[in-house]
């Protein structure tokens, strides 16, 4: 299972919004094929690694361990449970039930009945881990939710910015800290800002350092006050603009109406499962990062500590969460918490 695990891995990104499985199929203690989840609308795992077995008549002597039950419903593919069945595969091994409503138990009945011996929740908790996007979208209606910002030594995360100063970040980490928030970037399906973010840094929030798909793009803007000339509204990216003001929409510039004087967090939480997007990233400012820790609709916190002072400025934001880990970026440090 642990090596199903880092297979994967492997398909996290592409497979979105689909969840990435890893499968291996053993033989007399042998591991004779294995696959991972193709990029979405491709292959399952289960059908990647029965395609890689050379001899197939060993399948019917076999073990096919999978992190997540196997699918039960013919959405892009056909059923993988259908699969395992058809090839006569004995013993089923899986890590944990699938949350998604179409199969959530079904592709295990389904091997049941079928005379297929099925261990359940072998490393479930890891197996949940490797899928959080997923489980968290299906299992409480919303996007798994990530806090980032960077702050300095003495607790800011800005400058006070004065009307005259240049459009751009006061940047507080090195650029090696910046390639991984473009990484991490690549890894969400989308990426959220609020007003004055967008109004002083004018960001891209695409992915320009690093490979990958850029994420969508969503801020908030109550009355619609950022330029029309801004990167965000180039239309190179999807974008969702959630405001009170009421204006068409485009294919790739969205306008969605939200009431600002009430749970401005659940409600883009809304937006985002409408729009099937399974996470989020967080990236500033101040008062849109603390609109979510005081809602409690946050996952996860990503923290850059600079090694610079603005002596004055606008602070971090005040929360409590559980401290993972923590890591050395030359002179920056980053530490990750969790929501207990």
């Amino acid at each position: 299972m642990k090596r199903c695990l880092q297979l994967a891995a492997n398909g996290l990104q592409a497979a979105m919004p689909n969840p990435s499985v890893g499968a291996v199929i053993v033989h007399n203690d042998k591991i004779i094929g294995e696959g991972y989840t193709s990029a979405y609308g491709g292959n399952h795992a289960e059908v990647n690694a029965v395609h890689s077995v050379k001899d197939k008549s060993l399948l019917k002597e076999a073990t096919i361990y999978v992190s997540l039950e196997p699918c039960s419903h013919f959405g892009k593919t056909p059923p993988c449970s259908d699969l395992i069945i058809a090839h006569q595969i004995p013993k089923v091994v899986i890590g944990t039930i699938d949350p998604f409503a179409k199969v959530a138990g079904r592709g295990i009945e389904r091997l049941k009945n079928a005379g297929c011996e099925v261990v359940l929740d072998v490393l479930k908790d890891e197996c949940i881990a490797s899928n959080k996007r997923f489980f968290t979208f299906h299992q409480h209606k919303r996007p798994y939710i990530i806090l980032k910002w960077a702050q300095t030594q003495d607790g800011f995360i800005d400058k006070i910015r004065q009307e005259n100063d240049p459009v751009q970040p006061n940047w507080i980490t090195n650029r090696y800290s910046r390639q991984l928030v473009h990484k991490w970037r690549s890894e969400e399906a989308s990426i959220l800002v609020g007003t004055n973010t967008a109004v002083t840094d004018n960001p891209k929030l695409n992915t320009r350092d690093w490979y990958g798909k850029s994420p969508i793009r969503l801020v908030l803007d109550k009355s619609l006050r950022i330029p029309a000339d801004y990167s965000l509204f180039d239309q190179s990216i999807k974008t969702i603009v959630c405001t009170e003001q009421e204006k068409a929409s485009t294919e790739n510039l969205i306008f969605e109406t939200i009431d600002f004087s009430e749970n401005i967090a659940q409600q883009v939480c809304e937006i985002l499962y409408t729009h099937n997007l399974q996470s989020v990233i967080i990236e500033g400012g101040k008062q849109t990062l603390q609109t979510f820790i005081d809602a409690n609709l946050w996952d996860e916190a990503r923290v850059f500590m600079g090694n610079i002072s603005f002596q004055k400025g606008i602070e971090a934001p005040i929360f409590t969460g559980k401290n993972q880990s923590e890591e050395t970026i030359l002179d920056n440090s980053l530490h990750i918490y969790h929501n207990d």
